[in-house]
Parts: C-alpha cells; structure tokens; sequence
C-alpha cells in the first residue's frame, strides 16, 4: 500500500523555525546577499507571521508576512531550499498564509519577484496593473556608509 505522508509540512510555529539555515539562505538570496543574521531575525520579530516548511523534522522553506492584520500584507523573505524546489513547497506556504485566519478580508496582498512569477500567479497574484503609482525609498543607498544589511 503507497504511503500517504505527504512529502512536507507547513507550520506558523516560531520555536520550529532553523534561523541558522534561514540566515544562509537569505545571505545567500539576491534580495539580500550577505544580511547579517541578527537583521533576519530582527526582521522576523517584526512581521505578522513567519510560516515555515518541513521534510522529516528539516526546515525546507520560509515564508515571512509583514502586515497591520486589517487591510495590507507583504509577502517577502520567500525561501526553499534547492534540493526542495519544485515540489510546491512555495506555493504551499503562500496557501498557507493566504488562509490564515489572522489575514481574512484584507484589501492588498503585494510582494516583489525576479524569477518565481509562476509560482505567484498560481494562487492569484497578478502584476502591478499602475506601476506608476507605486514608488520605493532606499535609505541606505543614500548614505554609503550606513549598513544596508
């Protein structure tokens, strides 16, 4: 009889999450090279959910959203591990996060993509349809001396 354990497990709980892979990961992404680990998780106590992925007891995936529970959500920090990746383990996380009972009824979900539009388009996600309306400060490119990670 085939097994029917599903391959990973999504879970919010924060004492599950593997900050040291976390950090290698985002250091490693090109959204963040090199952030130092207490910014990862300076930046991980500030948001409204962290949601993680497991295979056998092994974080696999991380998924962070930044939000004021009411009206917007920031989906960023969206990571899976290479030997994991295209199992649906990101779109899981963000089913995950979606579905949360703490975000239902907000006006704006947003998040910012290079490569992984397909994935985001799956559960929803379109582009920008006024881009010209967003605009984006980065205070650290301002001042060469300030530590932008």
């Amino acid at each position: 009889m085939p097994s029917t354990k599903p391959l990973f497990e999504v879970s919010c709980d924060p004492v599950r999450l593997d900050f040291e892979r976390i950090h290698a990961w985002l250091a490693s992404s090109y959204w963040s090279p090199g952030i130092s680990r207490e910014r990862v998780e300076k930046a991980a106590r500030g948001s409204a959910l962290l949601v993680g992925a497991y295979q056998d007891g092994l974080q696999v995936g991380y998924l962070r959203v930044i939000s004021d529970a009411t009206t917007f959500a920031w989906i960023c920090d969206v990571f899976v591990d290479p030997a994991s990746r295209s199992r649906g383990v990101a779109r899981a996380m963000l089913r995950f996060a979606l579905d949360h009972a703490d975000f239902q009824g907000l006006r704006r979900w947003v998040l910012a993509t290079k490569d992984a539009h397909a994935v985001y388009s799956d559960v929803g996600f379109i582009s920008v349809s006024n881009p010209e309306r967003w605009m984006i400060l980065h205070p650290d490119e301002a001042d060469p001396a300030s530590d932008s990670r």
